[in-house]
């Protein structure tokens, strides 16, 4: 059994989000600070993703300064909390086989999340691409949430929201 350290490339990882609400939805990106997966036989095992919260970037928002206020709401205590949290981290546990277990630690807070992997490995280079579906509620992030206020109507955001993870890495030595 061959076991395999791949260290993740920030400069070519990212994770896509998509936050959804009432009357449409928003997008961006964030980067991805750094990482390892660990691969056993040429098959993912373990690994741990650091993703850089305070680079989250929203990309549908054309007006500079519509962006630059939302950016400093998603930074606030009613989401992400940047200045106190500016990382956030998924740690893999199990895989079976493209499917993946792990814990998504978000503000502090840490809950088990599943989801579906891609991976593909071309000599010394792996790009594994995932996509995690997070309630936000989970980790303190109740604005406008019909959970916890009623009568929001179409302001209403849902809990729900995507993240698209996009990795490169390169095999250590």
């Amino acid at each position: 059994m061959e076991t395999q350290k791949f260290k993740i490339v920030s400069t070519q990882s990212n994770i896509d989000w998509i936050g959804r609400k009432v009357t449409g939805a928003h997008n961006g990106t964030m980067g991805v600070k750094e990482g390892v997966l660990m691969l056993n036989d040429g098959k993912l095992t373990s690994g741990k993703i650091i993703a850089d919260i305070a680079s989250i970037k929203i990309l549908d928002i054309t007006d500079p300064v519509t962006n630059t206020q939302f950016a400093g709401h998603l930074a606030s205590d009613d989401f992400f909390s940047t200045e106190k949290y500016p990382e956030a981290s998924l740690e893999i546990i199990s895989v079976s086989g493209n499917h993946v277990e792990g814990n998504l630690t978000v503000k502090g807070i840490t809950h088990p999340v599943g989801f579906d992997v891609a991976i593909n490995i071309k000599g010394d280079q792996l790009n594994a691409t995932g996509k995690l579906v997070i309630d936000r509620t989970k980790y303190e992030m109740k604005f406008r949430s019909g959970n916890f206020f009623k009568d929001l109507g179409d302001t209403l955001i849902y809990n729900d929201f995507e993240l698209n993870i996009n990795i490169t890495a390169k095999a250590a030595a």
